[in-house]
C-alpha cells in the first residue's frame, strides 16, 4: 500500500478527499460518487470520479465498508485531512466570553499563591464542563501540577477494627483526611506515639522525599528500629506509600458519547468508561502531550490504547505563569467536527492559562 503525502496526491484528489471527509463527518454515512460529484463543484464524469476514488483507496486514505456502498475515511485519511486540508472555524465571541467568565468566577476569592488542590480541581472541572458543553463530547482537564508540598503535621485517630483516620497537614495549610486499613490493630497510645515520632523527625520534609525515605527505611533498616519507630514508619507507609506520583484529571460529559451512532457498541463504551475511571492510560496519553506545541491529536488506533480505537483525542497544553502546568482536551468519535473542535480546545487552553496567571 502506497504511503500518502501531500506531494504524491494531486490537487484534484485532495479536493475530493476533503469533500468526502466533510460530508461523512456531517452525515455519518458512506459517500458515493454521485454525492461527490454534486458537492465537489467539479464537472467530471462518473468514471473519472471513480478512478480518483480508487486511487485514494489504494493509498489507504478511504475504504468501502460494503462492496456496493460509498466510501468512508480511514485513520490515515483523517490524518492527511488534519495535516493538510482542514479549514478551522473559530468559535464565536459569545462562547469565548462564557468560558472566560466561568473560569474567572472560579478564581474569585482565591488568594495569590494560596490555591490548594481543591481549588485547582474546581478550576479543572469548570474547564472540563465548558469543553463538554461546547463540543457535546467528553471534556478532560489535568489538574494543574502543584508545586512541591512539605510535611507539617500528622495525626492518627482510631476507628473500628483496623481502620485509622489519618489527618495530614501540608505546608500550604491544606488538611488531607484519609481512612486507611492497617495490617495490624493499633491502640490509641501507639497512634499518638507514632504521630509524635513522625512530627518530630519529618516536619519540613518534602512529601515526595518523605515518602521515598519511608519506603527505603521500611525495606532496609527494619531490624535496627525500635518498636515506636517501626509502628510509626509502618503507619506512614500505609498513608504515603500508595500515593501516586503521577497527576490526575477530571472528566465531564462522558454520557454525551452515548449519543453518537459511531459509539453504540456497549462493550466498547464500557471499556471507554472504565478507562476514564482507571485514569492511568489516559494520563499517560495526556503526559505525552505536555511537551507538544499547539494542538495534539490522536486519531483512533494512533493512541495505541484499545478503548480509544474508535475515538479521537484532541488536546492542548495550558500554562501557569509561562510554564506548562497540564493538558486539556476532548474525547469523541473519530467522525468529529475537527474544524470546530480544534479551535475550541486551543482557545480554552489559552483562556485557562490566562485565568490561572498570578496577578
Amino acid at each position: 500500500m502506497a504511503s500518502a503525502s501531500e506531494s504524491v496526491i494531486n490537487e484534484r484528489a485532495q479536493h475530493f478527499l476533503k469533500v468526502l471527509i466533510e460530508r461523512y463527518i456531517q452525515d455519518g454515512t458512506p459517500v458515493g460518487s454521485r454525492t461527490l460529484a454534486r458537492d465537489s463543484g467539479m464537472n467530471l464524469s462518473p468514471a473519472t470520479i471513480r478512478n480518483v476514488m480508487s486511487d485514494l483507496e489504494e493509498m489507504g486514505l478511504i475504504t468501502s465498508p460494503h462492496t456496493s456502498s460509498g466510501r468512508i475515511p480511514t485513520v490515515s485519511g483523517y490524518r492527511f485531512f488534519l495535516d493538510f486540508l482542514v479549514t478551522l472555524k473559530q468559535p464565536g465571541q459569545t462562547l469565548l466570553t462564557q468560558v472566560q467568565e466561568q473560569l474567572k468566577g472560579q478564581l474569585k476569592g482565591q488568594l495569590k499563591g494560596q490555591m490548594g488542590q481543591m481549588g485547582q480541581k474546581q478550576i479543572a472541572e469548570t474547564a472540563s464542563n465548558a469543553l463538554s458543553e461546547l463540543t457535546h463530547m467528553a471534556g478532560l482537564v489535568m489538574i494543574p501540577k502543584r508545586e512541591s508540598l512539605f510535611f507539617r503535621q500528622i495525626e492518627f485517630l482510631p476507628l473500628s477494627a483496623n481502620r485509622v483516620l489519618v489527618i495530614l497537614i501540608s505546608s500550604d495549610g491544606e488538611v488531607h483526611n484519609r481512612v486507611i486499613e492497617t495490617s495490624q490493630k493499633f491502640s490509641q497510645s501507639e497512634l499518638v506515639e507514632s504521630a509524635n515520632f513522625l512530627n518530630r523527625h519529618y516536619a519540613g520534609e518534602e512529601l515526595e522525599v518523605m515518602r521515598d525515605q519511608l519506603i527505603n527505611e521500611l525495606e532496609n533498616t527494619r531490624s535496627e528500629m525500635d518498636a515506636v519507630m517501626k509502628k510509626a514508619l509502618s503507619l506512614a507507609g500505609e498513608v504515603l506509600g500508595g500515593e501516586q506520583k503521577e497527576g490526575d484529571y477530571v472528566v465531564s460529559g462522558q454520557t454525551n458519547l452515548m449519543g453518537y451512532n459511531d459509539l453504540t457498541d456497549v462493550e466498547r463504551l464500557k471499556l471507554l468508561f472504565d478507562s476514564f475511571a482507571e485514569k492511568r492510560q489516559i494520563l499517560h496519553l495526556l503526559d505525552r502531550c505536555m511537551e507538544a506545541d499547539g494542538v495534539q491529536i490522536f486519531i483512533g488506533e494512533e493512541s495505541h490504547y484499545d478503548p480509544l480505537e474508535t475515538c479521537s483525542l484532541v488536546t492542548s497544553a495550558y500554562e501557569v505563569d509561562g510554564a506548562v502546568a497540564g493538558v486539556l482536551g476532548v474525547i469523541g468519535p473519530t467522525r468529529m467536527a475537527y474544524d470546530k473542535v480544534i479551535p475550541i480546545v486551543d482557545v480554552t487552553a489559552k483562556l485557562l492559562s490566562v485565568a490561572l496567571k498570578s496577578e
